[in-house]
């Protein structure tokens, strides 16, 4: 399973309408949602923003809408397009200004497909794609003299979003593959000598 890393767009216009796709990392049902609002929010001089998104880590949510185009025209093509890219955790709006000329049920599907197949095209293109792969979010605090000999390790593990926070010990947090956890919380413990307890969510 792939997921998007990156935001990647696609333009054209069909018999006067303009139609502007867009694929935008996304994890969940409630951030697709918000993304949707920011984005009839920026367009709102638009006529539609059809939309449909996929997440989850084995593609199991995903929803759609016509967004007052004809039923099936919009979300449908679109969606049908996502599913057949293989992708999880990323949504893609299409944004249309009408253009005067009516395209009918057959222009306007196709239309939405070609829009949503050019952006999933061009995010392949741009390498936007990566294998999907689970995290777990880790934290724990070290003293000052742990802190180099912890992280000459650190290339030995694939790792994420590290942040350290200096006090009277140091606060180290980030997100780790979840299949490294136990090896990392054992290197840990026997680097500290059993001082340091890892937090694992």
């Amino acid at each position: 399973m792939k997921a998007l890393t990156k935001y990647v767009t696609f333009e054209e216009t069909i018999k006067g309408s303009r139609f502007l796709s867009e694929l935008i990392p996304c994890e969940s049902q409630a951030e697709a949602r918000e993304i949707l609002r920011q984005q009839k929010a920026k367009y709102a001089d638009a006529t539609h923003v059809v939309h449909a998104f996929i997440t989850g880590k084995g593609a199991e949510v995903m929803g759609m809408s016509d967004d007052g185009e004809p039923s099936g025209t919009a979300g449908r093509p679109v969606l049908d397009v996502l599913k057949g890219s293989g992708a999880t955790n990323l949504i893609l709006t299409v944004t249309r200004w009408f253009g005067g000329t009516l395209l009918g049920t057959g222009g306007l599907v196709k239309a939405y497909g070609n829009g949503a197949k050019g952006v999933i095209q061009n995010a392949v293109e741009q390498n936007a794609f990566e294998e999907l792969i689970e995290k777990s979010d880790f934290s724990f605090h070290t003293d000052y003299s742990l802190l180099k000999p912890i992280k000459n390790h650190f290339p030995e593990f694939h790792l994420y979003d590290i942040n350290e926070d200096f006090g009277t010990d140091i606060t180290i947090t980030g997100k780790i593959r979840s299949d490294e956890t136990e090896t990392f919380c054992h290197l840990l413990t026997e680097l500290s000598n059993g001082k340091i307890s890892v937090t694992i969510s």
